[in-house]
């Protein structure tokens, strides 16, 4: 059975193929590529060599089986994703601009993929190390961030532990039931994996120094992995603090690089690297994933992440 697990939204993404084309004129789309924050950070999780399930739904319909015969082929186990013959599977179409800025509209929250419900947790296995949550997947619908935190605790009565990238806007933790379920992962929390916007807004700190000394403060608590996009990475412990620059690629899309540096940094954790190897290869996947075209089509694997690592990568 799966020692990673994670329960989310899964979306087909429709997206642009070219810079500063809005989406309110007519134009050409490329897709569908299989999405959602929590399938991306599960299929790299699975391509970089561990056991890897997922918690999710879909539509019996053509973008279904887009996403699950990608997770499948790379090894997720799929058992988990249930297929509604009333709804089509979420959407997300998707535009770049020359500033660096995307736009993103979705089509989930009504779709089957915020309809499972908490599965029967023995039906997960016995050897599941790390439940892993995303905000977006708390914030998408009410009684689903509810099942997955539902979830949360049964996996944690069995000895798994849960990693958080919080990954929502730090004005959506004004809603108070957002603001509850935040809290409840957050006290629960062993490897948080935060922005700096994220880590300041959560902890209510101004600096980042005094917010991860308040984060700290949760004995449960053991890494916060701080995400700094192009500024890299830095990695803090109770008793260390390891900084982190990125790897050069020419990027191509930056949608879900930060779902493959949490992937990548609980296999390095799974693999018992040091805190800095971790960081090292949580970078390297995430750069793979930016240097092609769809979030999650990076070409990335352990051999790919090792090369990077060591400065054997080219890009062709």
């Amino acid at each position: 059975m799966a020692k990673v697990w994670t329960m989310g939204e899964l979306l087909c993404e429709v997206m642009r193929p070219e810079l500063d084309a809005s989406l309110d004129k007519p134009g050409e789309f490329l897709g569908p590529y299989p999405s959602g924050a929590p399938a991306i950070f599960i299929d790299t999780v699975a391509r970089l060599g561990h056991s890897a399930g997922i918690v999710g739904g879909v539509g019996k319909d053509d973008f279904g089986k887009c996403l699950i015969d990608r997770l499948k082929r790379d090894g997720v186990d799929c058992t988990h994703i249930k297929q509604y013959d009333d709804g089509t599977t979420g959407v997300a179409f998707v535009t770049y601009f020359s500033d660096g800025s995307r736009r993103f509209l979705y089509h989930f929250p009504d779709t089957p993929a915020t309809r499972p419900k908490a599965p029967d947790v023995s039906s997960l296995g016995d050897s599941v190390h790390f439940f892993h949550i995303m905000g977006c997947s708390l914030m998408a619908k009410r009684e689903f961030g509810q099942e997955i935190v539902k979830l949360m605790h049964a996996l944690i009565g069995r000895g798994a532990k849960i990693s958080f990238d919080p990954n929502i806007r730090p004005e959506l933790l004004k809603d108070d039931l957002t603001l509850k379920l935040v809290n409840d992962v957050m006290q629960n929390c062993s490897v948080f994996l935060p922005g700096v916007a994220e880590l300041l807004s959560i902890s209510g700190k101004e600096t980042v120094e005094e917010a991860v000394k308040c984060c700290f403060e949760n004995p449960t608590l053991e890494v916060i992995a701080l995400k700094k996009g192009s500024d890299g990475c830095v990695v803090f412990t109770r008793d260390s603090e390891v900084s982190l620059g990125v790897y050069q690629v020419e990027v191509k899309d930056p949608t879900g690089a930060g779902d493959c540096f949490d992937a990548a940094f609980l296999c390095g954790l799974l693999d018992e690297k040091s805190i800095s190897d971790a960081a090292k290869i949580a970078s390297a996947a995430a750069a793979l994933n930016t240097a092609a075209f769809g979030p999650m089509e990076g070409d990335i694997s352990r051999d790919t992440v090792e090369n990077m690592v060591r400065g054997n990568y080219s890009q062709g």
